[in-house]
């Protein structure tokens, strides 16, 4: 048997075959010898840190264009969410609320950071949007021509006294103090709730002053007015009692379980132990309650 040598090439082939040879160390020696480096990408050090600069600036101007803007407020009325935007602890948030619910303000930076307790370097940040009313930061100096007209007040007798259900804006307006919106505003309450029954519905008009109301009450009184059905509180029901100003049917609910739970009642004035009250507002309350 004869066997084929692996190794045996014709002519073209071993020139081929030569041909690579030559390609491949013309091209390992290339690598070696020639120099592919250039200028371009030399050391750029200075450029890359510049353009890092640059980049790290329109950073900084994207994080303060996004920082919350800070228009003028009352530091009276912060709210949570405010005073966690401002920078201000739960604590302090929580004692300056505490502080508005006993019916108090804060007038000045040093009132609000004796209050609250915030840091000096917070103060510092925050006071300049404090904006407080006219009449705090600009107050105008009392006068006394008011009470020493008051003071001069000579007291009517009943008998006096004009009757407020039937008097017309032009004699209202004799009243020192009483112009024409006033006049106005106190005949158009009588006409809208059909007389008064009494004269301390006359503070339920909006703009009178205690002084001006003094000086009303002392040329006018209520002399007749239009009888009124009185609802008896123990008996009523809750479609009865919100028929009467400023009780709705919440309070209405309250006012039968209170007087459940008492048996009935004993006196109006046990009205004000009721859950949400309007105890300001009791005496005018009263005057369409009866109790039996």
């Amino acid at each position: 048997m004869k066997f084929l040598s692996h190794f045996s090439f014709t002519k073209h082939q071993r020139s081929g075959i030569f041909l690579l040879l030559i390609l491949i160390f013309s091209m390992q020696s290339a690598y070696y010898l020639i120099d592919f480096s250039s200028e371009e990408f030399g050391d750029n050090t200075k450029e890359i840190a510049l353009f890092q600069a640059e980049v790290d600036s329109l950073r900084i101007a994207k994080l303060e264009a996004s920082k919350p803007v800070i228009f003028p407020f009352n530091p009276n009325y912060i709210t949570d969410f405010k005073g966690y935007t401002l920078g201000m602890s739960n604590a302090e948030i929580d004692r300056l609320h505490a502080f508005r619910e006993t019916k108090k303000w804060v007038n000045s930076a040093k009132d609000f950071q004796k209050v609250t307790k915030v840091s000096d370097s917070l103060l510092d940040e925050i006071s300049p949007y404090f904006k407080f009313p006219e009449w705090v930061t600009n107050p105008k100096p009392k006068t006394n021509y008011t009470n020493n007209y008051s003071n001069n007040l000579k007291p009517k007798t009943f008998a006096q006294k004009q009757d407020l259900n039937t008097a017309t804006t032009a004699q209202l307006k004799r009243v020192y103090g009483i112009g024409e919106k006033l006049s106005e505003r106190i005949v158009a309450y009588r006409t809208k709730y059909g007389d008064f029954i009494a004269d301390v519905q006359l503070q339920e008009v909006y703009g009178l002053s205690p002084e001006v109301l003094e000086r009303v009450l002392n040329d006018f009184t209520v002399k007749s007015s239009k009888p009124i059905t009185k609802i008896n509180i123990n008996d009523a029901t809750i479609d009865q009692l919100v028929t009467i100003k400023y009780i709705d049917y919440e309070i209405a609910h309250n006012i039968i379980e209170q007087r459940t739970l008492r048996e009935g009642f004993k006196s109006l004035d046990e009205l004000s132990k009721v859950k949400g009250f309007p105890t300001k507002k009791s005496e005018i309350i009263k005057l369409y309650l009866s109790i039996d």
